[in-house]
């Protein structure tokens, strides 16, 4: 008898479109690949949700990405039920969601991190907490939501904006030039790197999910040195914050000044995308793992926090 398998997505995160896209890729997936698939709109009513998880699923693919659904919570919640579900447990979670302690965790393991500071919208109003340029990124969000790159000259005082919505206290992060690269992470080995060239301006939230906005290539085209550092460092990263399942590591390559050049961790992503414009699929076909392939192994690779 086939296996039963909840979907997780939406959500009501700033990525809820994102999850929406990522669940619906993952129904089709395990579907075709002769589970049993129910797909559930994850919504505030925590109740409704308990209710549609009985009877109990063999497994949970959790799709969602953002609060609640990448942080840790429901993760808890999960461990509370016993339903085995993929991706990271709840303490790596939480650590890869918080900016700030990513951070520490990744310089403790002598992983390279770019200089930052948290700075309230007291700090930002009354001028620059560090020197120009710099990234100012929301603490806990994720697709690059409410990320703004802020360049010598730039006339911007953010915080005066009545609208920004992401909490009083955000990153401030030394801003790293030269090339984007991310890393997927595979149980215990590094996939691949790919570099991202977004056509104009950054990888930002329109870049990452608008087709034709920005270049892929895998894999990246950097020096042998660099690549075999790349996948090393998203390793290490995954290792250090206890993620297991699929990760995905964002890096700074910073060429700007010659051969080889540095490279600094931005991120770990434990519950990268899974739409059609998505890195990780991407970057596990150049390797060989089709899509019903990946999602199949991270079914079964499903677990709860002992």
């Amino acid at each position: 008898m086939s296996k039963r398998i909840a979907v997780l997505m939406g959500g009501w995160s700033a990525e809820r479109e994102v999850s929406l896209n990522s669940g619906a890729s993952v129904v089709r997936a395990l579907m075709n690949a002769g589970y049993q698939v129910t797909a559930i709109d994850v919504q505030r009513d925590i109740a409704q949700l308990l209710t549609r998880l009985f009877p109990r699923p063999d497994a949970v693919f959790n799709a969602l990405h953002g609060r609640f659904g990448e942080d840790g919570c429901l993760q808890g919640i999960l461990n509370i039920l016993d339903i085995p579900y993929t991706h990271s447990g709840l303490l790596a979670s939480a650590l890869a969601m918080d900016k700030p302690s990513a951070k520490k965790v990744f310089s403790q393991a002598g992983i390279p991190v770019a200089l930052s500071v948290m700075a309230t919208r007291e700090h930002l109003i009354a001028g620059d907490p560090i020197e120009r340029p710099y990234v100012i990124k929301p603490a806990n969000e994720g697709s690059s939501v409410g990320v703004r790159i802020v360049m010598p000259g730039d006339n911007v005082n953010l915080f005066a904006e009545t609208s920004w919505p992401y909490g009083d206290s955000v990153m401030v992060e030394r801003y790293v030039p030269g090339r984007e690269l991310t890393v997927a992470v595979m149980g215990d080995r590094a996939l691949g790197c790919l570099e991202i060239r977004p056509k104009q301006g950054f990888y930002d939230y329109a870049n990452k999910y608008t087709d034709g906005k920005a270049e892929h290539i895998v894999p990246a085209p950097v020096p042998k040195a660099i690549y075999d550092e790349a996948c090393r460092l998203a390793v290490l990263a995954h290792q250090s914050l206890g993620c297991r399942g699929v990760s995905r590591a964002d890096l700074r390559y910073d060429d700007t000044r010659g051969d080889p050049g540095e490279l600094f961790m931005l991120e770990v992503n434990t519950q990268p995308g899974m739409t059609n414009l998505s890195l990780v699929p991407e970057i596990a076909a150049a390797a060989g793992i089709s899509f019903p392939d990946l999602v199949d192994w991270m079914v079964k690779e499903a677990a709860c926090d002992a």
